[in-house]
């Protein structure tokens, strides 16, 4: 339940058009549902804007598409991360249809709302096309958040002209989140080129020594750019979310 539907029906109560027992009876999954093998935060879209993502890794098929479809019941969206393909084929025969994104492994099961055309957009900068799962991780979550998304890849240091030709681009955008492995300067060099928050996210991609993205993850720490805040090693959800947040706080102003 989201705050617009407990407005909702509050004025039903008030209105008398719904006995005091029938709100409480829908009101009973607050805060969270049990179906056994989890407990689904029924509440949490009414605290945070969006409802319970699904992280799909360790799930089998059956547990994200019954987890799926409580949320997508109450909140008419379910976000699925971390999906495999037979996750994708159980959700296909329970729902009909999904929308399925192969390489960030997202699935949305419901209708994601849509952005503002002229919104101002969320960019994701990737370094390089071996980024790619990570960058679109993060661009897919922000879409399903409502945010309308740029997409400036294969834009790595090694070749700085890939990225400066997207100048005007990258500061349209009222926040960026920005994706690299190897040594993970990217982050550095489009945080001294902006004035919209940079989101970094090292990624494992590299050799040897870059330790499966331990050494990204500390360039990005160590950035000499403000501005710039760090995830975790190929966390694209978690830069894509709080990205979109960031969007949502700016647009109210």
């Amino acid at each position: 339940m989201n705050e617009r539907q407990l407005a909702r029906l509050l004025r039903e109560v008030r209105a008398g058009r719904l006995s005091v027992a029938d709100a409480l009876g829908r009101l009973r999954g607050l805060p969270f549902e049990d179906l056994g093998f989890a407990k689904v935060d029924t509440h949490r879209a009414l605290r945070t804007g969006f409802p319970e993502v699904v992280f799909g890794q360790g799930k089998t098929p059956e547990q994200v598409v019954h987890i799926a479809r409580r949320i997508a019941e109450r909140h008419r969206v379910a976000l699925c991360t971390r999906c495999t393909e037979e996750m994708k084929q159980a959700a296909e025969q329970a729902f009909g249809q999904v929308q399925w994104h192969e390489t960030a492994r997202i699935m949305v099961v419901g209708k994601p709302p849509r952005p503002s055309p002229r919104a101002r957009p969320v960019a994701v900068v990737s370094a390089g096309t071996a980024d790619a799962p990570v960058a679109e991780e993060a661009a897919v979550t922000a879409e399903t958040l409502g945010c309308r998304v740029e997409r400036i890849y294969d834009a790595g240091v090694a070749g700085i002209h890939r990225l400066l030709v997207h100048r005007q681009r990258l500061d349209q955008a009222r926040a960026i989140v920005v994706v690299a492995g190897m040594e993970g300067a990217l982050a550095s060099v489009v945080g001294g080129l902006v004035t919209a928050p940079v989101i970094a996210v090292p990624t494992s991609v590299g050799y040897g020594a870059s330790f499966q993205g331990l050494a990204p993850l500390l360039t990005m720490l160590n950035s000499c750019a403000a501005g710039v805040a760090v995830v975790n090693i190929d966390n694209g959800f978690g830069a894509g979310y709080f990205a979109a947040l960031i969007a949502r706080c700016q647009g109210r102003r």
